[in-house]
Order: C-alpha cells, then structure tokens, then sequence
C-alpha cells in the first residue's frame, strides 16, 4: 500500500491546497489516488453529521465517491487545538481506528494522500502527536513550508524533528502565504540550499487554484514517484 504524509510549518500554511494540488496531479497522470484527513478541527452540522471543510475539499479533490467517515475518522466543532477539541467532546483520538480507515482506503486506492493537522508536534491525545501519527502509518513526508517572516527557521526546525522521529522527508512545497513578504526568491533560494529534500513546486498567492487546477502541473514528483 503506498501513501504520504502531508504536514507543514504551522497551522494556516496551505496543507489542503498542496494536498488537493497533489491529489489532482496524482489522478491526472493515472494514480488513482484518495485523499485522508484523519483528525479536522472546525466543523458545521450537516443533516449527514458534522463535515470539516478541509475533508470535503480532499473529497472533492479526488473526484470519486468515498464515505466520509474514512477519509475524517475524527472530527470536532470547534476550531481549536485538536486535542482540546477532542477532550471537550469526550473522546480520545485513537491511532488503531486511523490505521484501519487509512488500511479501508488503501484497499480500493493505489495512494492516500495523508494531512496532517496543524504542525508536525501537535498534541492529539495522551502520548500521541501528529509525528506519532504518522510513524505509526509508515509514511513518508512532504513538508508544506508557508512562505512568510520567520519561513526558514520554522522549516529547518521542523525538517530536524522529522528527521530526528525516523520519517524520511521526500519533498517540500513553498507556499506563497503572504504577498507582501519581503525577498521571497532570497528565502526560497535559503530554503532550497538548508532543507535536504528536494523542493517540488512553488505555489503563487492567490492563483494556486488556477495553478493546480490548469493543464500545467504545479509539482516536480519525479523525486517521489515514477508518475
């Protein structure tokens, strides 16, 4: 079973774009990939139960019918840290019911592509955070760096831990958060020379849907996949 893991410097740094953006590129060049977000803070009541907007994206990203439940195991009202969410409603996150919706999605998909919540270290229940998370899926890394003041520390710190948990980072992914950000291509051109993974694609403010959804592909997956 293959997949990937997507997590980023913080919270607000693009992860469901990158993950739609890869989700699209995968299944247009033949992957019959499906997209998986195992925790989402931040819900509305539907007359199907609660839906977070970052999972119905993946779904819709992915273009296939596919239950929720497997792609959102675990989903909470409020938009807080997820761990706080999860006490408030009663309910502890666990690894073992992830494990098989990834295991249920593998089944009728070659790829899941995997968000993450927040960043790399956020606490999701009692001795569990996203890094255990994911080291406990087996898969390997793309970083969702948000390009903005402060971009290169928190993506160096964050590449160090993955390292340092076992978790082998494939690829990153600059995302243009802030428009105004002064000497983006100086802090690109940093990060490319720092971060020991190869950089997949840059994604533009404001036009990364048009990017992603167009005929030109955003992501250089070569490093990653023989697509």
């Amino acid at each position: 079973m293959k997949g990937l893991f997507v997590t980023g410097t913080d919270t607000g740094c693009g992860k469901t774009e990158v993950s739609c953006a890869l989700l699209r590129q995968l299944r247009d060049s033949g992957v019959d990939a499906i997209g998986m977000k195992p925790v989402a803070s931040g819900a509305r009541q539907t007359a199907a139960g609660w839906r977070n907007e970052d999972a119905e994206a993946l779904i819709t990203a992915a273009g296939v019918g596919v239950d929720y439940p497997l792609v959102n195991p675990y989903v909470f009202e409020p938009a807080i840290a997820p761990h706080l969410a999860a006490q408030s409603a009663g309910v502890t996150i666990d690894p073992a019911v992830i494990q098989q919706a990834f295991r249920d999605l593998g089944r009728g998909h070659e790829l899941v592509v995997v968000e993450g919540v927040g960043g790399w270290r956020v606490p999701l229940a009692q001795g569990l955070d996203v890094a255990g998370l994911c080291m406990s899926l087996r898969l390997p890394v793309v970083l969702v760096v948000g390009m903005r003041l402060g971009c290169i520390n928190h993506a160096l710190l964050t590449a160090e831990a993955i390292a340092s948990n076992g978790a082998e980072l494939i690829g990153w992914v600059a995302n243009q958060v802030d428009p105004a950000m002064a000497c983006f291509d100086e802090n690109l051109e940093t990060l490319r020379e720092r971060l020991q993974a190869p950089c997949l694609g840059v994604l533009p403010y404001r036009s990364m849907g048009e990017t992603w959804r167009g005929n030109t592909a955003p992501f250089d997956l070569t490093a990653c996949f023989d697509t």
